[in-house]
């Protein structure tokens, strides 16, 4: 399923949002100028390698530097190839203006990197001695569209579901969409093999641990008195403080 444009309107620029993408497309560009052996250590040093903080003996023999604690962060900005930047890109910008002025430039960058180290550390839980680097901003993108199913439980989503070759466009309920995606990567999870490299190639822990995170801490980040919920009868949100 892929999301082609919510109903939810927004009266703010959303700046944080538009600097998330901004960041990440300059990354992933310079990646595109790396030769691949510089690329290879690259994602390894600053994406996030579950055996090098689970296993110091096999990060010492991997010549991994101390601490690289910043690749909780650093790998939600980087992106494995054009498939993978592009699709987190737009699903950021369809969800992500949304929460964003509900709950403020600042509140909303601090919740964004949090579930997105949240969404790192549920994948290393699951994956502890994977050796392949997870990358891309899905696990903070997750939590923000948690934190859109909470908050905007009444709002609608255009939807691309791809029948074969046929194109079926429909216009599911929020919550459907979002709770149908979510199953997805919650059973994918655990249908996989947990630990192994293979877990590693699609980080579903990764993608349900930021939407749990984000469906958790949203409310904890409306600015106080605040509360926005959608109308279906005008279109707009009231603030009610």
């Amino acid at each position: 399923m892929i999301p082609l444009r919510d109903n939810v309107p927004r009266s703010r620029r959303p700046l944080v949002t538009w600097t998330l993408v901004g960041l990440c497309t300059l990354l992933f560009l310079f990646e595109q100028l790396l030769p691949e052996p510089v690329l290879f250590e690259f994602l390894h040093i600053y994406g996030v390698v579950p055996a090098r903080y689970t296993d110091p003996a096999y990060a010492l023999a991997m010549g991994y530097p101390e601490g690289g604690l910043e690749s909780f962060v650093t790998y939600m900005f980087l992106h494995g190839g054009w498939l993978h930047f592009l699709l987190n890109m737009w699903v950021l910008w369809i969800f992500a203006d949304n929460v964003e002025e509900a709950l403020g430039p600042l509140r909303f960058t601090v919740f964004y990197l949090l579930c997105g180290l949240l969404a790192a550390l549920a994948h290393v839980l699951f994956n502890w001695n994977a050796t392949v680097p997870v990358i891309g901003a899905s696990g903070a993108i997750a939590g923000v569209m948690g934190a859109y199913f909470r908050l905007f439980p009444r709002a609608r989503v255009v939807t691309l579901i791809p029948i074969i070759i046929i194109p079926w466009i429909i216009e599911l309920p929020a919550v459907v969409f979002l709770g149908i995606w979510f199953g997805i990567q919650l059973l994918s999870g655990l249908s996989g093999s947990v630990g192994g490299d293979d877990a590693t190639s699609v980080a579903f822990w990764a993608h349900a641990g930021g939407f749990v995170a984000g469906l958790a801490l949203v409310r904890l980040f409306l600015p106080p008195g605040c509360r926005f919920c959608f109308d279906p009868r005008n279109r707009r949100y009231d603030r009610d403080a």
